[in-house]
């Protein structure tokens, strides 16, 4: 079975090696663009261009999915399959072209949490339970019927990152999983509407700057699941001012719920290794956090430099 492969980032890398290292003929890999980036503004390539060119895989890298040229190379590959990892939308003259049709893996149990940002909403909404799931692709976006899906659990202090990290390696798992089902002719899918029935799935829209700001008269739990929702990118943040009327941006990455209770925004140090702030009904421990124009550092680097009980919380 020939399968062309479509993604950017490093989590569809663990994918796209899954299938070679399996063995598929994989004839085809299209991913985006080379940009310019960084502070030479020179080109650089996706992470999976590099791994497929670093394999000897043919590499497509369309500026326009629409293109007539790059749908004639795209149909000359003879892909009898194609499969999606972190790619973008694509026309129907795409998706439909192979034989046995495309499969997307999304970063979520669908039908719920379709959308930009899977993994960061369902720790944000405070999930005890997540995983990936395949799907064939249909007109509207992630609402395709599943093939199959892998469940995992949420750390209660796990962040984003990490679990996105996890979540890469069970995705490249269930890629492969899915494409011997299909090739074997041994799948039964299932539509999305019969598992929501009568109620709405939960959505995973794009996030924007003011979904980062921390409110510190939202509950602990909910502070403390936006932060690790939003770790290590974009970042919650927030704004200390001093005395002196100098405010400066603060990002936090990881925090602990904290027993202590502190009236909200409420901030309380020893200087050396604790940063308590408080939140509705609690307070939270921060752990890792960064000073605008500064690097992420552990709150003990932290607190040598700054004198934040000289500080408070807009």
């Amino acid at each position: 079975m020939k399968i062309v492969f479509l993604g950017t980032p490093d989590f569809a890398v663990a994918s796209l090696k899954a299938l070679v290292e399996n063995k598929f003929d994989v004839v085809g890999v299209v991913t985006m663009p080379d940009k310019k980036s960084g502070r030479g503004m020179k080109l650089q390539e996706s992470a999976v261009k590099k791994y497929a060119v670093e394999q000897g895989l043919n590499v497509l890298q369309p500026t326009n999915l629409k293109d007539a040229e790059f749908q004639s190379e795209l149909k000359s590959l003879g892909a009898d399959l194609q499969i999606i990892v972190a790619f973008r939308m694509l026309p129907e003259a795409v998706w439909n072209m192979p034989k046995y049709g495309t499969f997307n893996l999304h970063g979520s149990l669908l039908p719920d949490y379709r959308g930009a940002a899977p993994i960061n909403w369902a720790i944000m909404n405070g999930e005890a339970e997540t995983g990936v799931t395949t799907f064939f692709l249909e007109h509207e976006i992630d609402t395709g019927e599943i093939i199959d899906n892998a469940k995992v659990a949420i750390g209660p202090n796990e962040t984003a990152g990490e679990l996105h990290n996890r979540l890469m390696e069970v995705g490249a798992d269930l890629v492969v999983k899915t494409t011997r089902a299909i090739e074997s002719g041994n799948i039964k899918t299932q539509k999305q509407d019969d598992i929501l029935g009568d109620r709405k799935p939960k959505l995973a829209y794009k996030i924007f700057k003011d979904t980062c700001e921390i409110k510190w008269n939202k509950p602990v739990h909910e502070v403390h699941n936006q932060i690790r929702g939003l770790s290590p990118y974009p970042a919650a943040f927030t704004t200390l001012k001093f005395e002196d009327g100098k405010e400066l941006g603060l990002k936090i990455f990881k925090t602990e719920i904290s027993d202590e209770t502190l009236s909200v925004a409420e901030i309380k140090t020893d200087g050396k290794k604790e940063l308590l702030i408080g939140c509705l009904n609690g307070s939270l421990r921060v752990v890792e956090l960064q000073l605008a124009g500064k690097k992420r550092m552990p709150i003990q680097s932290f607190l040598q430099g700054v004198q934040i009980e000289k500080a408070s919380l807009l």
